[in-house]
């Protein structure tokens, strides 16, 4: 029939990973509500567990405040009784989900969103599902005062992890083995991982493997690799970090690059082919100074 409605696509659920930040997170919440329709939306909690006795009251206030929250579809919280860390619960939150829903979108307690973040999800997830050269969503990108560019995506080899999403037939090849990736690489292919060189991205998987640090994100940058994946990534982020307070895993006191999003936008202009963009790529390597961005691009990869 000509007047029937469209059938309207099942949007991801939404995984928030939450921690003991109320302040951020109810500024967070609030970004999610300003989305239309966030409400049909599922939204799954994951909330971490305290390190020691002093942080049991701030994870008690954030968890009062989560059985408030109300409007989505649906709304299920998982609370872990001791502290697995970021990395635990992110891989252990997706993996779960992922398996079930086919495919998810994830922030953190720390992201403000664009008012049009979850319809620019919802679309490229919808968009990219059979095209397994895309491997990974992003909400947010370097931006480095890039030219006027005839599109509003761009491609890459590297997937940034502030606000992002993926299907379960990409997420299933994660794999988070410091001493298999290492034995893999070669000299060639560690130079490619670095973006040709331009920042030592596989110093986090030294560092992961030593134990000098614990992450998760590396590993999902180099699963996309390894499968000659891409991200695509917003000309004009749709995503603000708004995490330098004193419960700042990575990044106390440090800069941010471009940390501004405008609430209206929605980018519209897609690349005619699924490869990396040359240009921006450029622009991109040029600006990696390892003094200025060591802390940021660690938090980038946690």
């Amino acid at each position: 029939m000509k007047n029937q409605k469209k059938k309207l696509l099942e949007p991801a659920p939404v995984l928030l990973f939450v921690y003991k930040r109320i302040l951020t997170l109810k500024k967070v919440i609030k970004s999610l509500n300003e989305n239309e329709p966030f409400y049909r939306n599922e939204l799954y909690i994951f909330s971490d567990g305290p390190k020691n006795k002093s942080e049991k009251i701030h994870i008690k206030k954030l968890r009062s405040y989560l059985l408030k929250i109300k409007g989505f579809k649906k709304i299920k919280i998982f609370s872990q009784k001791k502290n697995i860390g970021l990395a635990s619960n992110i891989i252990e939150g997706v993996s779960k989900i992922i398996k079930i829903k086919k495919k998810v979108i994830v922030i953190e307690d720390d992201l403000v969103l664009s008012k049009n973040f979850l319809k620019y999800m919802n679309d490229n997830l919808e968009k990219y599902k059979d095209q397994k050269k895309v491997w990974h969503i992003s909400g947010w990108n370097w931006n480095f005062n890039f030219p006027k560019h005839k599109y509003d995506f761009f491609f890459m080899r590297y997937a940034t992890c502030w606000g992002w999403g993926t299907w379960n037939d990409r997420w299933k090849y994660f794999e988070k083995n410091p001493n298999k990736i290492i034995r893999s690489f070669s000299k060639n292919s560690i130079g490619k991982f670095n973006l040709d060189n331009s920042y030592n991205f596989w110093s986090q998987i030294i560092r992961n493997k030593k134990k000098i640090i614990n992450t998760w994100a590396i590993f999902w940058y180099a699963t996309i690799f390894v499968n000659k994946g891409l991200s695509i990534n917003p000309l004009i982020p749709l995503v603000r970090n708004i995490g330098n307070d004193s419960y700042s895993t990575n990044l106390k006191g440090t800069i941010t690059i471009n940390n501004k999003i405008f609430k209206n936008y929605l980018p519209k202009k897609y690349p005619k082919k699924i490869q990396e963009d040359k240009i921006l790529l450029k622009i991109i390597k040029s600006n990696l100074n390892p003094n200025l961005l060591n802390k940021i691009l660690t938090k980038l990869f946690r």
